[in-house]
């Protein structure tokens, strides 16, 4: 068996998200004894998992949490987040210091964040709770109660598992300050978002008493939020400021990029062609794309310029639907034929 610290860890860190998202088939991670066989762990982390075996269950939904998400964001551009099981979690892109794999960072960081402070505040985990630091009346006047989200705690966790790897590697390397800053980046969208939610108690529904409490944002919004983000990179060059190495925009033009954007060190690929050689280069032949848009879903950029072909596929919806007492929906279903289109 492989131990921490030898050829497992040579995978990335995030062919080790994919690999715990799949455990969901598989069963829980519940003992000490799992944890050693986990691969892409460097020995700080597993370390880590034994320390902490029962937060793992949540890591693993965070890690598909974070696939899921990216797959949402870029199903309509030509690098979609693929992942296939002959290559590392969305392929060599995130190898390399590219805005997609600062995006892919940021999510993931974000997502064992999130889920950990899921679980925090459903009871699933005896080390954390609620936010028993959020109490009292609040200077608008309302009663803090509730279960508020626990996010010090995920966002801890996240900082000390999933940063360790970076850390690891000394902080002086250029890749390295970028993957710890979008990391940072991904754990801001949700912290700079935590909303107040409120119930009203009072006779008929009347707000004569207001409780609230603090919640995270939907993990869709802080995807939203991490990918409008990624759109506004910045490119950076690693600097020596007085005895500290810093990553500054290459563009002196450009002003500083803020703790929560995302920063990347090389130009993307354009991502039009496969290229067997590097996993992930999927390229986009046999994608669909919008014929009508002038946006990157539309098929003269979607498919790089080299044309698209049309097919007519029928589709079969939900139609004429009525609700009956008590208490179901009935539909009939609908035949139509619609055009698609394919990048050649």
């Amino acid at each position: 068996m492989l131990r921490a610290g030898d050829e497992r860890a040579t995978l990335s860190p995030l062919s080790f998200c994919r690999y715990l998202a799949k455990l969901s088939s598989v069963g829980s991670i519940r003992d000490e004894e799992t944890c050693e066989r986990l691969r892409g762990l460097i020995q700080r982390q597993v370390q880590i998992c034994k320390r902490s075996v029962e937060v793992m269950d949540a890591v693993r939904r965070g890690a598909q949490l974070a696939i899921d998400e990216c797959q949402y964001q870029f199903r309509n551009r030509r690098w979609n987040c693929s992942t296939l099981e002959s290559m590392p979690v969305f392929g060599k892109v995130v190898t390399q210091g590219t805005r997609e794999a600062a995006f892919v960072y940021a999510i993931s960081a974000a997502s064992v964040a999130f889920a950990v402070t899921r679980a925090c505040s459903s009871g699933e985990l005896e080390k954390c709770g609620c936010d028993h630091n959020v109490h009292g009346v609040s200077p608008e006047g309302f009663q803090w109660s509730g279960c508020s989200d626990n996010i010090a705690y995920g966002v801890a966790f996240s900082q000390s598992f999933v940063d360790v790897r970076e850390r690891g590697k000394g902080q002086s390397s250029s890749r390295a300050l970028m993957n710890l800053h979008n990391n940072e980046a991904g754990r801001k969208a949700i912290l700079s978002h935590m909303r107040v939610e409120c119930k009203c108690h009072g006779v008929s529904g009347s707000c004569e008493v207001k409780t609230c409490w603090k919640a995270m944002p939907p993990f869709r919004k802080v995807g939203n939020i991490i990918k409008e983000k990624f759109d506004g990179a910045t490119e950076v060059e690693q600097r020596k400021v007085g005895s500290a190495k810093v990553l500054m925009p290459r563009n002196t033009q450009f002003k500083p990029h803020t703790d929560e954007d995302l920063v990347y060190l090389e130009p993307s690929p354009d991502f039009c062609d496969y290229d067997p050689r590097t996993p992930g280069m999927l390229g986009t032949v046999g994608r669909q794309c919008n014929r009508t848009s002038k946006a990157i879903d539309g098929c003269e950029l979607m498919c790089c310029g080299r044309g698209f072909q049309t097919q007519e596929v029928e589709v079969v919806d939900r139609c004429s639907c009525k609700f009956h007492w008590c208490c179901y929906v009935k539909c009939k279903q609908c035949r139509r034929t619609v055009e698609v289109h394919t990048c050649r």
